[in-house]
């Protein structure tokens, strides 16, 4: 028998026990088809994985959790990662001559980092880069509406955030 044959016959005995273990442990149905094509490149990749295996379904429910781990993991550490990223203020904007102007550039950077990532990435798209909010959902994989939302969202608090500093300068 091929490993590719092999490989068609584990799918199709296996794979929607997988799937329905994958499926109640994520609750995301997108998360739980990466993830169990995830489990089936990994034996795609290394055919020799099942040999040793004692109980075939056993042993892919362990590789499934396992990719579960992994996938939390790596979204902790990216979370993590972003609010850490996301909570330093880096200069966005070049210093101003006018103290008033360098003062709401520097509320402006501060009021950004507060933002949510997704909310930030959406408001810099849409002000910094002119994307439509057609491209911004395909850039970030959101629907359209998710993204006019975001940036509706994010608009608001910035402009709740910067209001008293605009009202003190004018």
């Amino acid at each position: 028998m091929s490993a590719e044959s092999d490989l068609q016959r584990i799918y199709d005995e296996h794979a929607q026990a997988l799937f329905a273990f994958l499926l109640n442990v994520t609750r995301d149905e997108d998360d739980t088809r990466d993830l169990l094509q995830d489990v089936f490149v990994r034996l795609a990749r290394q055919p020799d994985l099942l040999q040793s295996a004692r109980n075939e379904r056993c042993f892919l429910i362990r590789l499934a959790h396992n990719a579960v781990i992994d996938a939390i993991r790596r979204r902790n550490a990216r979370d993590k990662y972003h609010e850490r990223f996301g909570a330093e203020e880096p200069p966005l904007f070049a210093s101003a001559a006018a103290a008033d102007e360098q003062s709401f550039r520097m509320a402006l950077s501060s009021a950004l980092g507060e933002l949510p990532p997704e909310q930030r990435a959406v408001v810099h798209l849409k002000l910094w880069e002119g994307l439509t909010f057609e491209q911004i959902a395909e850039a970030l994989e959101i629907p359209m509406n998710t993204a006019a939302s975001r940036y509706r969202y994010g608009i608001d608090k910035l402009r709740e955030r910067l209001r008293p500093l605009y009202d003190e300068i004018k």
